[in-house]
This record gives C-alpha cells, sequence and structure tokens, in this order.
C-alpha cells in the first residue's frame, strides 16, 4: 500500500470516527443545533467585543478600542456595589418566600380531597399574568389616592404610599413578583407530592410517626430533588427580573428599587453607554452561572447520596 492509499484510509478512519462520536441523533440535530449555535455565539461575541470598546451610534454604529476602561470603571463604581447588595437581598426575599409559600400550598393541595383542581386553577392564574400586568395592577391597587391596599392600610392606621417609602417600595415590589411566581413553585412541589410512594407514609405511621414527623423526615427528603429544580427554574429568572420594577417604580424612589437589571437597561437605553452595559451584562450572566452551578452541584449531591 502506497503513501497515497495510506492516507486516504486515516481519512476515512478518522470520518467514520466522527461520524460514531456525532451519531445518528446528532446528525438529524445539526440543521437545529447550527443555527441555534449561531444566535447564541454571535451576540455573546459581539457583547465581548463590546466590553472592550467604546460604541458610538452618530454616523452608523462603529467599536472604538479602549482597553479595559469599562472594566476598571465597573470595579470602581461606587454605586455598583450598592445595586449588587440590593439584588442579592431582592434575590433571596424572592426566593426564600416563594419555596416556603410555595411547599406550604402544595401540602395544603395535596391533603385537599374535594375541589383541588378548582382551586388549583384559581392558584395558577397569577402565573399567567405578564409580568408588565402584574406591575401596573400593583401600581394602582398601591396608588395613594384611590388604590385598594392603600385604603385598608389607612384602616390599621398607616397613611404613607406604598410605593414612595424607601423601604415600602422595596417590600411592595418583592410581594408583586412573589404573588406572580408563588403558583410555580406549589404546582412544581405538587407534582413531587403525587409521586411519593403512599406505603412511605404508610409504614411511617404504622412506626408511630406524627404528621410533622412525616413530613419532615419522608416526603420532604423525598421530594428535595424536586424543590431544587424548583429553586434553580426560580433564580435564573429572579437574578435577571426587571418587568415589575421598572412598571411600578423605575428604581426609585431615591435607588431604593434600582437592582443590577435596572441599571444594564438604564445604561443601555436610557444613557446610551453600550460599553459599559455589556460589561454589567457580562458580569449578570456570570452570576447567572455561578447560581447554577451551585444548585446543579448540590442534585448531583443528592444524587450520588442516593
Amino acid at each position: 500500500m502506497n503513501a497515497s492509499e495510506n492516507a486516504g484510509e486515516a481519512v476515512r478512519r478518522r470520518r467514520n470516527g466522527s461520524a460514531r462520536r456525532i451519531g445518528f441523533t446528532g446528525r438529524m440535530m445539526l440543521p437545529g443545533i447550527i443555527p441555534l449555535a449561531a444566535l447564541t455565539v454571535l451576540p455573546f461575541l459581539t457583547i465581548v467585543v463590546m466590553s472592550f470598546s467604546d460604541v458610538r451610534l452618530l454616523g452608523g454604529m462603529s467599536l472604538d478600542f479602549a482597553g479595559l476602561k469599562n472594566w476598571g470603571r465597573f470595579f470602581t463604581d461606587p454605586d455598583m456595589g450598592w445595586f449588587w447588595l440590593r439584588t442579592a437581598v431582592y434575590f433571596a426575599l424572592t426566593l426564600g418566600l416563594e419555596m416556603v409559600l410555595g411547599v406550604v400550598l402544595a401540602l395544603c393541595l395535596w391533603r385537599l380531597v374535594r375541589g383541588r383542581n378548582l382551586v388549583l386553577s384559581l392558584l395558577l392564574l397569577p402565573m399567567f399574568v405578564a409580568p408588565v400586568i402584574v406591575g401596573l395592577l400593583g401600581r394602582f391597587l398601591t396608588d395613594p389616592t384611590f388604590g385598594l391596599y392603600t385604603w385598608l392600610l389607612e384602616r390599621v392606621g398607616y397613611e404613607g404610599d406604598l410605593l414612595g417609602g424607601t423601604f415600602t417600595a422595596f417590600a411592595a415590589v418583592v410581594a408583586m413578583d412573589v404573588w406572580e411566581w408563588t403558583p410555580l413553585i406549589a404546582l412544581i412541589t405538587l407534582a413531587g407530592l403525587s409521586a411519593v410512594p403512599p406505603t412511605l407514609r404508610e409504614a411511617a405511621a404504622l412506626d408511630g410517626a406524627g404528621r410533622w414527623q412525616t413530613l419532615r423526615h419522608i416526603v420532604l427528603p423525598s421530594i428535595s430533588n424536586v424543590l431544587l429544580v424548583a429553586l434553580l427554574i426560580r433564580a435564573m429568572d429572579a437574578i435577571r427580573y426587571f418587568d415589575i420594577i421598572w412598571v411600578t417604580t423605575n428604581g426609585g424612589p431615591a435607588n431604593a428599587t434600582k437592582i443590577v437589571p435596572v441599571r444594564l437597561y438604564e445604561t443601555a437605553f436610557r444613557f446610551f453607554d453600550f460599553g459599559y452595559a455589556a460589561v454589567v451584562g457580562l458580569a449578570m450572566l456570570f452570576a447567572s452561572i455561578v447560581v447554577a452551578r451551585m444548585f446543579v452541584r448540590m442534585l448531583d449531591t443528592k444524587g450520588l447520596a442516593r
């Protein structure tokens, strides 16, 4: 066998090896994966380039290399630390309240014998409302002149403007987020509870375990992976949440509700500082990846423990 035949045989082997690695399913998915990768990778690379550039819009978009100027500004911005801290507090409050309330509602529905489907349908209604509509509805209900919640609070002695105070405005937007997305946690948790084998609860009852002991040692450990998945789903959304805050308070009063996504929107589309906005967006992406990896590692750890 001469050199050309050896080379041809090597090429065929490489092709066969790559074909085996991709497989039939991979080849069938390629027509959809390639456009999806282009729609994902190209914008990401553009944002990376913008983060090292001064973006000019006059006379057409142009990128002037600026080195690490935007990144240095990000790490020296005195207000950015407060925005991240406020985002962390908002993230912790919304996720914590939604998980607790969602699990409680799911347990109540799980125990409900009659009318469960009707109650579940009513419970899920807020989840199907657009966040912008939730924000508009919340602003209407908390209006200091004719808002229903304002009227109810006046009956118990509170006469301030809910969206006008720094603390009350932050609490109000957190409550609106919790009202909208607690049903999602309840739905996911209820699906997990429905998969708990009744024999486990029966065995616990025969051993003399009470309801609280059964819940703590049997039911909740059985659905822990489901709860982690629900937490992961909401965490990825909560870390970039924007709609309700922008519609209700615009980040005010006095930046009391201005979290990082709101700051990103202002930087990009109010001040047209796209280079710095690209840096903030990449920082949010990095934070999302860190949070996602943390929850995935927790899921992997629990899977190995079982």
